[in-house]
């Protein structure tokens, strides 16, 4: 299941090659947390900026290639236990307030992964290891961003 950081930086050519032959290699699975973040953007950007107009055609175009059928919503369960899980990463790491919905969605993410058998793509170490720590279930695959 990948994390959205995971478009972002095939988007940006920023992905390391380990994590192109891994998305060759490999069927994925997708979370509406994903598909949520992405299109997140369509409503953020600026219609002003110059540059909006194709960020939003690429992102456009990757919703687009999503398999229907490898695309899937979190239960009303991960998204309960998502909140109690956000609420102790803030709490024991300290996390800045602002940084909620943000958290609370790789929370759900996170546990998404876990309650139907998928591993999550990520390169957000720090806050997949909280959850990783305080829920271990080894269902986490991280990677490094190429310098751009």
């Amino acid at each position: 299941m990948l994390d959205t950081c995971v478009y972002i930086d095939l988007l940006q050519r920023r992905a390391p090659q380990a994590v192109k032959n891994l998305l060759a290699a490999r069927l994925s699975n997708h979370s509406g947390i994903a598909l949520a973040e992405l299109t997140h953007l369509f409503g953020r950007l600026d219609p002003r900026d110059d540059r909006t107009g194709s960020i939003l055609s690429e992102i456009k175009g990757v919703i687009s290639d999503l398999p229907r059928h490898r695309l899937r919503a979190p239960s009303v369960k991960v998204l309960g236990d998502a909140g109690i899980l956000t609420g102790l990463a803030m709490r024991l790491a300290r996390v800045e307030v602002g940084r909620e919905q943000a958290l609370l969605n790789d929370a759900a993410l996170y546990l998404q992964a876990i309650e139907q058998g998928e591993t999550v793509l990520t390169r957000n170490i720090r806050e997949f290891d909280w959850f990783d720590q305080l829920l271990p279930n080894d269902r986490v695959l991280f990677y490094r961003q190429e310098a751009g």
